[in-house]
């Protein structure tokens, strides 16, 4: 019996739930692949009913791929803040020339219009629209305020809940290798 890759990764999330937010988006398959990658090498098994099965017989096993997967977040979440310290430094760089990041100013103050005309929406027209319409619309203002929240994120930093999380990270990984 042969498992999509996706659907062994979800299952895969019993053991370390953090992994689901890996498998949307364009990057989904391949987080999947590099996870059940993972839980292959540790189990010994390619079968992904055996892969399960050996994980669920074995705690030590558990809490080795458990520790894997924490590692991976880490490199995910290491790789991510290096991406925009890159950014962060080339708005450094343009200012330090005397010119401003337009094109970072259209898109915040575009995704802070948008948003701001789907509550208008709602608020003003809610009663004449469908449910639908009112769903499809607050689910676009969702994404306008995520747009917003990482640009908050990619001007201001990390927040302090991120910083005690890789903390935590780091003071685990410093046990695991001791």
């Amino acid at each position: 019996m042969s498992f999509p890759i996706l659907t062994l990764a979800h299952a895969l999330t019993e053991f370390v739930p953090l992994m689901a937010r890996w498998f949307g988006g364009e990057e989904g398959e391949k987080a999947a692949h590099k996870v059940v990658g993972v839980a292959e090498s540790i189990t010994g098994e390619k079968d992904p009913l055996r892969i399960l099965q050996t994980l669920k017989a074995d705690a030590k096993l558990v809490a080795e791929f458990q520790q894997a997967i924490l590692k991976m977040d880490h490199e995910l979440d290491l790789a991510q803040y290096k991406d925009r310290e890159s950014a962060r430094l080339r708005d450094i760089a343009l200012a330090q020339a005397g010119r401003s990041n337009l094109r970072a100013d259209i898109m915040v103050l575009s995704a802070a219009l948008g948003l701001i005309s789907c509550l208008v929406t709602i608020t003003l027209y809610r009663t004449s629209l469908p449910g639908e319409a009112v769903g499809i619309i607050s689910t676009i203002a969702g994404i306008f305020g995520s747009c917003l929240k990482d640009a908050y994120a990619f001007e201001f930093g990390s927040s302090r809940g991120s910083k005690l999380k890789d903390n935590k990270l780091s003071a685990l990984f410093l046990t695991a290798k001791s």
